[in-house]
């Protein structure tokens, strides 16, 4: 179960902890990790804004804010198990933050292969650099005896299951298990080339041109990315924009448009593309990386609500890639499964059903829209699908010829399903629906 890594790294620093802390080294790739386990487990905010809410973070070196982001997803990819791992040998439930340090400290000893004693003396340290000195013996008995054990502790174990929630698990269905059994694993780095560009050395070319290098691998090291001759882009992500099927002068909106990928794909595709955008502070990534492709000229960008804002004229083609739960990203961001909850879809599918009156609206007749989510929930996919034919709009299914290189994702109703278990031996993809219509 273990998974090949370095061991997370300390500063040799020290500081004073909180009230009966003990002098300790200083320790950012922890401290950080701890941050991120609690502001997911605890108050249910994403990873990457636990991440950036972190005091810790905010001073570290960039090789500390990489292994404690690596800490953290890999303690929220194991949740489940580390947790029935320590239930033996606790006698009462410990107070959240006393668990989150005994969990990081699991995923250390059982998944990181961090040294047994790295890891029981860090999370010593690090609970009693929290004001949790009280606790301190704890953490040290019952990281010790779970070192005892090794891997022993998980014999047994049906790890995939208690990995993911119970309601997601229901609600994945036949999807679960090969979902569940992709979360083990870091996902790759996935490209996506600009047309007439050769990727960069050392990537596998997938069937759908989507170019893979292995997990791990920094992007801004590779040949070509400042002379924006590739984006990140995982191999799913680019269906939707392929299906709209953009032919040249076609004028296009991709709304909800950050990052940019997507926006990327239908301008190089010859669209006289809108990207839509909302959050301020993802359009300023958007028009970053439209700059870095050479594409500020080719795309025109507004910042505005999706549901309120209309075109000068009425647009031949829309791509809607919709806010939704982002089930489907979980090999990447697995706090997705834990910031969730079921009262959460209702919510979300009525945005995303707002939005595809609006998209509708946007269309001259006869015109395009493909509807996307990176969800896995029924609710956010085919009863949107569903939603938009009593719409008023039009299915227009993908067809066996458009899907030939992935025929498993395409549904019998014509919609697109991946899910992170598809391509499994060529390190998966993210999950995704799609679905095509036609304004009458």
């Amino acid at each position: 179960m273990k998974q090949p890594s370095s061991a997370p790294r300390s500063s040799g620093r020290r500081v004073m902890g909180g009230r009966g802390a003990q002098a300790a080294a200083a320790d950012p790739t922890r401290d950080i990790a701890f941050d991120i386990v609690s502001g997911v487990i605890e108050h249910r905010r994403m990873l990457e804004t636990s991440m950036e809410n972190s005091p810790a973070a905010r001073e570290a070196e960039p090789r500390d804010r990489a292994a404690a982001h690596r800490l953290g997803a890999s303690v929220l990819r194991h949740m489940g198990t580390a947790t029935e791992v320590l239930s033996p040998f606790l006698k009462k439930e410990p107070p959240e933050p006393v668990r989150a340090v005994l969990l990081i400290g699991v995923a250390q000893l059982l998944f990181l292969g961090t040294p047994v004693h790295a890891a029981v003396a860090t999370s010593v340290a690090l609970a009693r650099r929290r004001g949790l000195a009280p606790f301190a013996g704890l953490v040290n008995a019952v990281l010790r005896r779970i070192a005892q054990q090794g891997d022993a502790c998980l014999e047994g174990l049906d790890q995939e299951r208690l990995d993911v929630p119970p309601w997601l698990w229901t609600s994945w269905g036949r999807m679960a298990r090969p979902v569940a059994a992709a979360l083990g694993m870091e996902p790759p780095l996935d490209l996506s080339m600009r047309p007439g560009c050769l990727p960069p050395p050392g990537g596998e070319v997938l069937p759908n041109g989507t170019v893979r290098f292995p997990a791990g691998t920094r992007v801004t090291e590779l040949p070509g990315f400042s002379e924006g001759e590739f984006w990140v882009q995982d191999a799913a992500a680019t269906l939707p924009a392929r299906l709209l099927d953009v032919k040249a002068g076609e004028r296009v909106a991709d709304l909800c448009a950050a990052p940019g990928g997507k926006t990327a794909q239908l301008a190089f595709a010859g669209g006289e593309v809108t990207a839509v955008e909302r959050d301020a502070r993802r359009m300023e990534r958007l028009a970053a990386n439209l700059a870095r492709l050479g594409l500020t000229d080719r795309v025109k960008t507004v910042r505005g609500d999706a549901t309120q804002w209309r075109p000068d004229v009425p647009l031949d083609a829309v791509l809607l890639d919709a806010p939704c739960s982002a089930t489907g990203t979980v090999r990447r961001h697995p706090d997705a499964m834990w910031i969730k909850r079921p009262r959460d879809l209702a919510g979300l599918a009525a945005g995303q059903q707002a939005l595809i009156a609006a998209a509708r609206d946007m269309l001259r007749p006869g015109g395009r829209l493909v509807y996307a989510v990176c969800s896995l929930q029924p609710e956010e996919g085919p009863a949107c699908a569903r939603a938009a034919e009593e719409m008023g709009l039009i299915a227009d299914p993908f067809t066996p010829e458009e899907l030939s290189f992935l025929p498993q994702a395409r549904t019998a109703e014509g919609w697109l399903r991946t899910h992170p278990g598809l391509w499994a031996a060529q390190g998966g993809m993210d999950g995704f629906f799609a679905a095509r219509f036609r304004k009458a």
